[in-house]
């Protein structure tokens, strides 16, 4: 079995988007199959095979979501240990190729977003950066290229 490790934070947001999608999305759709059903004859009725075909996927999706839900274990961010990089520990590093430093906070896929420096944690350099200690060097290789970091702190 795959476990999903989030944040509080982030398994609220995927129990909120459960949530709205059998508020609102499944109703909606449930109308158009009755609107596209009271036009006549299904066997012709492409609005029908449509709005069907969207409720076979969103049926899809809420039952996805809820597996991702059901197997989804909470990290507890005060057991955290900043000796290495691991999930949800915030990590500065200087690129060796500009020496430009940058910190980057390692967390589960749902919680990523790279404009806030949220690394999901199976990114390339999120990958590279996992296991390193203060001092270590790592090397990443990413579409561009090979980029190598100086691990300069880890903290929560």
């Amino acid at each position: 079995m795959e476990y999903h490790y989030m944040t509080q934070d982030g398994f609220d947001r995927l129990m909120d988007e459960i949530s709205r999608l059998e508020r609102e999305e499944r109703p909606a759709i449930a109308q158009a199959i009755a609107e596209a059903r009271d036009k006549g004859d299904l066997s012709e009725n492409a609005e029908y095979d449509a709005a069907r075909e969207a409720q076979g996927l969103l049926e899809a999706k809420i039952s996805q979501l809820k597996t991702q839900a059901a197997n989804t274990r909470i990290i507890d961010e005060s057991t955290i240990d900043t000796s290495k990089v691991q999930l949800l520990t915030k990590v500065k590093v200087k690129r060796l190729d500009d020496n430009s430093i940058i910190e980057y906070t390692i967390v589960p896929e749902i919680d990523a977003n790279f404009k806030e420096r949220k690394l999901s944690v199976t990114a390339p350099i999120a990958r590279g950066l996992i296991g390193k200690k203060v001092g270590e060097i790592a090397e990443v290789q990413v579409p561009i290229g090979l980029l190598r970091f100086e691990i300069l702190e880890i903290s929560i």
